[in-house]
């Protein structure tokens, strides 16, 4: 539940920042007007999101259990490869965020409502998107598919709370060690998530495999033990990975974690950010 909790909170108040950018610049240059069309372009990418979750878990529950397997597991490492280029790509490039954001509702004022609406979906949606596939593959991956979702969706409400106070100026917080640190902990869980990707595609008969375990310490950690719930639930950890899913790990997780820990240490000291109606500080602190 708070490997999903995290994964809400931080796709979640990356989306809110942004809103909250494209909001404060309309009403900072008295175009109130340009509202109602961005906040469609929100609405509908907030839609698209939960209708992509809703067709990946329905839409996958009517395959046969390797069609299941092959599918969660292709999608695993999908939401590896884009989890991990997100944490990254926030790392590089959110202290220019607000410059760009702003050029591209400046260019779509001139263009229009459709425009507006259209440069609203796009910047919110690819979060959503995001968010729907990691959560999805993160609840297949647990055998309890209720408090996954309930974690993500406190992990959301947390992050449009903190974007709305952030907005009104009520909080203040160090947005590059909040994204150096939550960044670091998603590596960790997308590192279990590629590891419970591989394991559907062996046991989907894409891989081969299956039956070399490199250990098998159930008896120790039980898988049904409430510290055996907790490991799974925050890190996929599984008592008897085979040999691919345990070179696999370590493969992604330790080069990751170095470069990504690596540029932030290279990072100079950013002061505690603030959005305001003029969030200059707060997306220009995250880098």
């Amino acid at each position: 539940m708070f490997a999903n909790y995290l994964i809400g909170l931080r796709e979640g108040l990356e989306a809110s920042l942004i809103v909250c950018i494209l909001i404060a610049y309309l009403v900072k240059s008295d175009r109130r007007e340009s509202l109602p069309p961005v906040w469609t372009g929100i609405g509908a990418a907030v839609v698209l999101s939960f209708g992509f979750g809703a067709l990946l878990q329905f839409g996958s529950s009517e395959l046969t259990f390797k069609a299941q397997e092959a599918l969660g597991g292709s999608l695993s490492i999908v939401a590896v490869g884009l989890v991990t280029w997100m944490v990254f790509w926030m790392r590089r490039t959110a202290r220019h965020l607000k410059a760009e954001l702003q050029g591209k509702l400046d260019a779509a004022l001139a263009m229009g409502t459709t425009a507006l609406v259209v440069t609203a979906f796009l910047s919110v949606g690819r979060e959503g998107l995001e968010t729907a596939l990691f959560v999805w593959t993160a609840v297949q991956s647990s055998d309890d598919g209720v408090r996954p979702l309930v974690g993500a969706m406190l992990g959301l409400v947390t992050a449009v709370v903190l974007g709305w106070l952030f907005y009104r100026g009520a909080v203040r917080i160090n947005l590059a060690k909040f994204f150096t640190w939550t960044g670091g902990m998603l590596v960790v869980v997308a590192g279990g998530v590629l590891a419970y990707g591989l394991h559907d595609l062996q046991e989907a008969g894409w891989i081969g495999g299956l039956n070399n375990l490199a250990f098998d310490i159930s008896s120790t950690i039980p898988p049904d033990s409430w510290y055996g719930t907790l490991l799974k639930g925050i890190f996929n950890f599984q008592p008897d990975p085979t040999v691919l899913q345990l070179c696999a790990w370590f493969a992604y997780l330790v080069p990751t974690l170095y470069f990504f820990f690596r540029r932030s240490g290279g990072s100079r000291p950013a002061p505690a950010a603030r959005v305001s109606p003029e969030p200059t500080a707060s997306t220009e602190t995250a880098h």
